[in-house]
């Protein structure tokens, strides 16, 4: 059992019903945020606070959970991580590869981890996907796509940070389709080179709330992915052709790996072996939140392999500064990248 400190009320009550679904494993001890009456309408029996300062010298607390503005995030994280705690961090987990490395660099000397909130990558259709990979079913992948398109009106944009490049600290690619790009690295290993295209279209904000981008996998796989906050609903879909099979996952837009995916045998794979593979796969794997707390308490116990690690959340930062230098350019940026890159250090105008 670990006690759980949440930084932040807005998504942080998505995050106390994760733990609440866990209650072998995570007690919410206190939660903190300055408006203390939005804190207090989530906080059940935790304690609620609004100075950050009095959680971190808790010696109760385990792990701090940052739930805070984007530009919040990477300070919060090293407090957290110099007062000797484990942290959990919302996406995006930094605003740099710079502040990535340092992060990494300050959980190394602390001995404490840091865990990037990915939660689209647990659930049955996640499970579903893996296991057919595991079992040699799937083969290369020759291609994709990947739509990230939701509804986001104007006043979506009445907190006065969110469509900022100081607040929010970019748009749709960085604070939306983040979660979807995360199944690249997740399921079909490093992203090779991106070439993107961004415009703000739907908004009067700073950020973009559009994008084309066409990625090629390290392995050769090419991905096209989509993005837009103008859709008429929200729908988060990815389709990928393996050499085995074609895999279409669910389209909920905050949840996809919720509910079991479709897949399609390609000779000479057969629909048979691939049932057989996915009617022994067990019970239905814990989806969203609950399976992210689930595989990082299992990694604190050294039972690791299943959680997002602080290497994947600078992936996810990398892949971002990567689409910003493409669009900039007009031209391919070719991944990973180095302290030697521009925008290594911020990729704010």
């Amino acid at each position: 059992m670990r006690d759980v400190a949440i930084i932040g009320a807005g998504i942080g009550a998505q995050h106390m019903a994760g733990f609440a679904a866990l209650p072998d494993l995570f007690t919410v001890r206190t939660v903190c945020d300055l408006d203390t009456a939005r804190a207090a309408e989530m906080a059940g029996d935790a304690a609620v606070t609004d100075d950050f300062a009095a959680v971190l010298a808790d010696p109760q607390i385990d792990i701090v959970d940052i739930c805070l503005p984007p530009h919040l995030h990477f300070q919060a994280c090293i407090d957290a991580l110099e007062a000797g705690k484990h942290v959990i961090c919302e996406k995006p987990l930094v605003r740099s590869l710079r502040e990535a490395d340092a992060l990494i660099a300050t959980a190394e000397a602390t001995g404490r981890q840091v865990f990037p909130v990915f939660q689209y990558r647990y659930g049955i259709g996640a499970a579903q996907l893996r296991a057919l990979q595991a079992a040699g079913l799937a083969g290369r992948c020759y291609a994709g796509t990947l739509e990230t398109h939701w509804d986001r009106p104007a006043a979506y944009y009445e907190i006065d940070w969110r469509g900022t490049w100081a607040g929010e600290s970019g748009g749709a690619v960085l604070g939306h389709a983040i979660h979807i790009h995360d199944f690249l690295p997740a399921f079909l290993g490093p992203v090779a080179q991106v070439y993107a295209d961004l415009a703000t279209r739907v908004n009067k904000i700073e950020v973009e709330d559009c994008a084309a981008l066409s990625i090629r996998m390290a392995d050769g796989a090419l991905i096209t992915s989509s993005v837009t906050l103008g859709c008429a609903e929200n729908i988060s879909r990815m389709r990928l052709m393996f050499e085995g099979f074609t895999v279409e996952s669910d389209h909920a837009p905050y949840a996809p790996a919720a509910k079991p995916w479709r897949f399609k045998a390609r000779a000479p794979t057969t629909q048979a072996q691939i049932d057989a593979v996915l009617d022994d796969l067990g019970p239905e794997a814990a989806p969203w939140y609950p399976g992210l707390f689930r595989a990082l308490s299992a990694a604190l116990d050294g039972q690791g392999g299943q959680e997002v690690t602080l290497q994947d959340g600078r992936r996810s930062i990398e892949f971002v500064t990567a689409v910003y230098a493409s669009a900039r350019a007009g031209a391919p940026v070719t991944l990973p990248l180095g302290a030697d890159h521009p925008l290594y250090d911020s990729w704010l105008p």
